[in-house]
């Protein structure tokens, strides 16, 4: 937010000086330099005694009389050749000098005059020119006072856009800190601003798109719960009438029937599993604010491997400085849980699960020698319900839930999950959580 008012700031002092110049290009292109009108006020004394003193004097007294003013002026006045001086001057100043005009030298203060046109004043004098050093020219007050000029100018204009800009940028402040808290889970956050201020209409959309999305959202909780309790109980009437049914068919001693029996366990169970899936999906993506809390990332861990189903064994390498990680337990050992899991259930002999402390925070690394993951696959896995073409069987393959569950539950607290080779041959997953 602060960039964005330095650079209109910047924007304004830019266009504040390219104004500036533009002045003083146009004033300088229609009625000259202004430097040099200032100039020719401050030496317009010694313009005066050299017109009206000296060029008054008859022919034969010229001389004498430019003598006089040499004597008693401090300013030296010199006869220079006319080709010399005009070798001396820009192009652009040989037409005023050939006219007879007075051409001011702002920077070396001096001007240059012809002595006249015909050689009236002495033999040889239309081609000779005056050149007067040591005027009493001092344009630095004059620029002062021009930069002054555009200072205030610039501060004129600058009070009351910083003005304006403040109560801009004050609200957007607040609209930043208000977008904070709802992307945080603060679901009632909404900007409060008087109807005077200027972004007023954009604070009301954006109260309007909040209170859209609080109302999503509650209704997909409603749903979630609505769900919840319609689907868990029938769920739980099958799994009570399979064991009636069951029962009798131990009293009957019907194998066919049990395998039968077994096999609708079987569907069930999965059945079951998808809506626990589903469901955790779900409140994931409502938004609920987590449950952060500090705890010990290594006793995490080994709970989180130790209550794994029955399989291949995990081998844990844990470093001893872990320490304690910010964030909720449960989600992020379940994400953990998901991953080492899913590794177990690929893997030929071998799930490894580490985890380290890096300065600027934890990596938890999964790895496993089964027959990995194709590199154009890797982000593909963790998108909802996708998975590999190796996996579409019901003895393998789960819902393709599980993965994209564990990158939902690290990015809520701030992490990335990352898929590549392992050092063991097949599939490593890289799980990162600032601290």
């Amino acid at each position: 937010m602060n960039r964005l008012f330095f650079r209109f700031f910047l924007f304004v002092m830019l266009a504040i000086t390219g104004a500036a110049f533009a002045v003083h290009f146009a004033i300088s292109r229609l009625y000259g330099d202004p430097l040099e009108d200032i100039a020719r006020r401050q030496a317009a004394a010694q313009i005066f005694l050299l017109q009206h003193y000296v060029d008054q004097a008859p022919p034969d007294e010229w001389l004498a009389r430019l003598n006089k003013v040499r004597e008693v002026s401090d300013v030296r006045y010199d006869l220079v050749p006319l080709a010399q001086v005009r070798a001396a001057l820009p192009e652009s100043r040989h037409a005023a000098l050939a006219r007879g005009d007075v051409v001011i030298d702002v920077a070396h203060k001096a001007f240059f005059r012809r002595v006249d046109l015909k050689g009236e004043r002495y033999v040889g004098s239309d081609e000779d020119v005056i050149h007067a050093q040591g005027l009493p020219i001092d344009t630095s007050q004059a620029l002062w006072q021009e930069g002054l000029r555009y200072a205030v100018v610039a501060l004129a204009l600058l009070a009351p856009i910083a003005l304006w800009s403040r109560s801009h940028w004050k609200g957007l402040q607040h609209l930043s800190q208000v977008a904070d808290d709802f992307g945080a889970g603060q679901l009632s956050a909404r900007a409060v601003m008087p109807r005077s201020a200027s972004i007023y209409p954009l604070a009301e959309r954006m109260n309007a798109m909040a209170a859209r999305i609080g109302q999503l959202l509650e209704s997909q909780r409603s749903l979630l719960h609505s769900v919840s309790h319609e689907i868990r109980t029938p769920i739980a009437r099958l799994e009570f009438g399979l064991e009636l049914l069951r029962s009798a068919a131990d009293a009957e001693s019907n194998p066919a029937l049990e395998k039968r029996i077994a096999a609708m366990e079987k569907d069930l169970y999965e059945l079951n599993a998808l809506v626990s899936e589903l469901l955790g999906m779900a409140r994931l993506d409502s938004g609920q604010p987590l449950q952060r809390q500090p705890f010990g990332l290594a006793d995490a861990l080994r709970d989180c491997v130790a209550g794994l189903p029955p399989g291949a064994d995990i081998e844990l390498q844990l470093a001893d400085d872990l320490g304690t990680v910010d964030g909720d337990a449960r989600l992020l050992m379940r994400a953990v849980g998901n991953l080492a899991g899913n590794a177990r259930k690929y893997a030929a002999h071998r799930v490894v699960v580490a985890a380290a402390r890096l300065p600027d925070s934890v990596e938890i690394i999964v790895d496993d020698d089964g027959p990995g993951i194709p590199p154009d696959e890797r982000e593909h896995i963790f998108e909802p319900f996708y998975r590999l073409d190796r996996s579409r069987d019901r003895n393998t393959g789960g819902f393709g839930l599980g993965l994209s569950i564990a990158r939902k539950a690290v990015a809520l607290h701030g992490g990335s999950v990352q898929a590549a080779d392992s050092p063991l041959g097949g599939a490593r997953f890289t799980v990162r959580l600032p601290v």
